[in-house]
């Protein structure tokens, strides 16, 4: 799974549903008309740097594949057809998960490739571990990786002893 395929799938962990497109990319060509008033607008308030950035994004759009063209305004539509509070959130977390370390996304990627083999009631499980994660501090957040590396180096038998200790705390009163 590339980098940016997972990067999709964590989006949709933490939005219960399709992920939109790994760069929202330019909207679909405009009607013949041109652009509408509203996007014109827009445009004129971006700085000379934000502009050359859009106009590289398109390039880079413009040659992508067709049918991959094609994913992504499919995934840009979905996106804009959501509810504005659905949409923020979506683009809230997709921006938290942005400003992890390039370690600690993939270290949670490669834990989310496995997310589809899971049962529905795991997968909401690890959304909402996920959705946690991504709003932490970055002390809790290296904390959390530091568990997940420890626990990574345990054998079998130690991660069973240590589930038991977990287990004996959660029981007592």
């Amino acid at each position: 799974m590339t980098a940016a395929r997972a990067a999709a799938l964590c989006l949709a962990l933490l939005a219960t549903a399709p992920a939109p497109a790994e760069e929202p990319g330019p909207p679909a060509p405009p009607p013949a008309a041109g652009p509408s008033q509203e996007a014109r607008e827009r445009w004129e308030k971006l700085s000379p740097e934000e502009r050359e950035a859009m106009r590289e994004r398109y390039r880079r759009f413009q040659a992508l594949p067709p049918e991959r063209q094609a994913e992504i305004r499919e995934r840009l539509a979905w996106l804009r057809s959501l509810p504005p509070e659905r949409r923020e959130a979506i683009e809230r977390n997709w921006r938290a998960f942005q400003r992890l370390s390039p370690r600690e996304r993939q270290e949670l990627l490669q834990r989310f490739e496995r997310y589809q083999e899971m049962g529905p009631e795991r997968q909401a499980q690890m959304r909402r571990a996920f959705e946690r994660l991504l709003n932490a501090s970055p002390q809790e957040r290296q904390r959390y990786m530091e568990n997940l590396r420890r626990w990574r180096d345990m054998s079998p038998e130690q991660r069973e002893r240590a589930r038991e200790a977990w287990r004996q705390r959660q029981r007592r009163p």
